[in-house]
């Protein structure tokens, strides 16, 4: 949630290719609001919603609007915005299942003057799925390899893993908080977004029985398909875990990071029974050397790199996919995998929103 990240993606044939990157930061006021409403989303007026729904579409317009201009392209060059929202809920469970992501494509539409393809998750929902992850179609088109078995770890908020096989298969899953309890911990002890290339981590030791505890989440023995969000791994979910008394800030942090590449590592041996070559990461989670040593002490088998070894840098990739979903969309092809959904089928994802009408 620390702002927008902007690729512009190259698809011909098949073959995929970035020619540039942008990050745009989130205004501060705009993230501190995003945050509050992500953390007690029952607490959001409708006024206040609809506000951040606007605010959130402008500032995707702002990074698509620096990111052409700071990489030379026409307006005109580009067939289409795909735009995946920012989350502020996720409840794929239930009597009336839904996900929430705001960003208003008619805003981005109207200010960048270029089509937008959005809302992708609703339809695989509404088809009887998970709408999570949607990435695993990506990086199977982009990471597979036909000589191993490999998982991709996309590590932002919360840790997703894809499973590619060999033989062209593909599973893959939520498997439980990737950055967001780490993150957390950070801005309450550190006063800072993140604990920078896990110093505070690495500094401190794993409280074993607070891991122990952390590992009984329910969500975690449940089979798959299944997806997760912040609803579920926030402070309201950790703090009981804490207790009231006094903890080294730095424990804390240490064990959270190994709750990450434990729940990770054991969903790709013990829940999806894999045994992979190799580990590639993306995401902010690949920018963390601390996080990244702890999942290679857990996966000595496997060579564990990030996703920069395979051409596209960790902190890119999630952004390219929702650009090739695009991509999909417009050329009418699905853009879920029900493996991984736990949809009814392939569906075409997403919704077009007209940025020039032609006179």
């Amino acid at each position: 949630m620390d702002g927008v990240e902007a690729v512009l993606l190259e698809i011909e044939a098949g073959r995929v290719a970035i020619r540039a990157a942008h990050h745009h930061d989130y205004p501060a006021d705009l993230r501190a609001r995003l945050e509050r409403a992500v953390g007690h989303p029952d607490g959001v007026t409708p006024d206040e919603l609809g506000e951040l729904d606007v605010l959130v579409g402008a500032s995707f317009a702002e990074a698509t609007q620096v990111l052409l201009r700071s990489s030379g392209t026409r307006r005109e060059s580009v067939r289409a915005i795909g735009s995946h929202g920012q989350t502020l809920l996720h409840r794929p469970r239930g009597n009336a299942p839904f996900t929430l992501q705001i960003g208003d494509p008619n805003v981005i539409a109207e200010r960048c003057a270029i089509d937008v393809v959005a809302d992708f998750r609703r339809r695989d929902i509404a088809a009887g799925g998970e709408a999570a992850p949607l990435m695993p179609a990506f990086h199977a088109a982009v990471f597979g390899r036909t000589d191993a078995d490999v998982a991709v770890a996309n590590i932002g908020g919360i840790g997703n893993v894809t499973l590619i096989g060999r033989d062209g298969g593909l599973r893959g899953f939520d498997t439980g908080p990737g950055n967001c309890l780490m993150d957390l911990w950070a801005r309450r002890t550190l006063d800072q977004p993140y604990d920078r290339d896990g110093r505070q981590a690495a500094a401190g030791r794993v409280d074993e029985a607070l891991l122990a505890q952390l590992l009984r989440e329910p969500y975690l023995a449940l089979p798959f398909p299944k997806s997760t969000g912040r609803e579920l791994f926030n402070a309201a979910w950790l703090d009981p875990k804490l207790g009231s008394g006094a903890r080294d800030a730095r424990d804390v942090q240490s064990t959270l990071c190994e709750y990450t590449a434990a729940t990770l590592v054991d969903a790709i041996t013990r829940l999806a029974g894999v045994v992979p070559s190799a580990l590639y990461v993306c995401g902010g989670g690949a920018c963390n050397p601390e996080l990244m040593r702890r999942l290679a002490a857990r996966l000595p088998c496997a060579e564990v790199r990030d996703t920069g070894a395979l051409g596209i840098a960790p902190d890119r990739v999630e952004a390219a996919g929702f650009a090739w979903l695009a991509h999909r969309n417009l050329e009418g092809l699905p853009g879920n995998h029900p493996d991984v959904t736990g949809a009814r089928g392939p569906r075409i994802l997403g919704g077009l929103y007209r940025g020039v009408i032609a006179p």
